[in-house]
């Protein structure tokens, strides 16, 4: 193995609680619709300009936009605390000679937000962002870009999500496909499609690739 690439929203931060926070203030603003959380995970997919595009009613769908990242930066640090089993998983596969990368449907806005708040600035060797695919998760598509780039075989590539889509992109990209449910907020309780491996903790996950 040479490459892990991972989700980001509920896999390397525990944003999913800024997601919500943002996506509720803007629902309530331009729809005056009070969405739940569950609400909310139905539309994930796409980033968040175009679950904001495909699912708000108000025609000012571009301002709309703008109170989302106003909101998801604004309240970043009050929302998203920075974990350090996350940072010393990053740092250890980055010793152990790994390529690391991040394929995740967020915009490039709001991951860069999330990476400057959190320190990871500079730590990947490749970003895919729901802005560079045309097809999101569950297709393959940012996945299978993300190993092109890097130059590695899927054979030599472990993908790590928390979400349904997750798994069915890593599976049908015939990688090495781990389920995690070790934050706080995660995505999905259960996958329809089975993965590789499922770690509730990130010592588990450090263990197997140390074996």
């Amino acid at each position: 193995m040479k490459t892990v690439i991972f989700d980001f929203d509920g896999t390397l931060a525990n944003t999913l609680p800024i997601c919500f926070d943002a996506f509720q203030h803007v629902f309530k603003q331009f729809d005056n619709k009070e969405l739940t959380e569950e609400q909310i995970k139905t539309m994930f997919g796409p980033s968040e300009t175009g679950i904001i595009r495909g699912n708000l009613s108000n025609s000012n769908k571009d301002e709309a936009i703008e109170l989302y990242y106003k909101i998801y930066a604004e309240h970043h640090d009050q929302l998203v605390v920075n974990n350090e089993e996350i940072n010393n998983l990053l740092a250890f596969l980055k010793e152990s000679g790994y390529k690391i990368g991040i394929f995740t449907g967020k915009a490039k806005r709001s991951l860069d937000i999330s990476l400057q708040a959190l320190s990871m600035e500079g730590m990947f060797d490749v970003i895919i962002t729901g802005d560079d695919v045309v097809k999101p998760k569950p297709d393959p598509e940012g996945l299978i870009t993300a190993l092109s780039l890097l130059g590695v075989d899927h054979s030599q590539a472990i993908f790590v999500g928390d979400s349904d889509a997750d798994i069915l992109s890593g599976v049908q990209a015939n990688v090495l496909t781990i389920g995690v449910q070790w934050l706080p907020d995660y995505h999905s309780l259960e996958f329809t499609s089975e993965p590789h491996a499922i770690f509730k903790n990130v010592g588990e996950f450090m263990k197997f690739i140390k074996e």
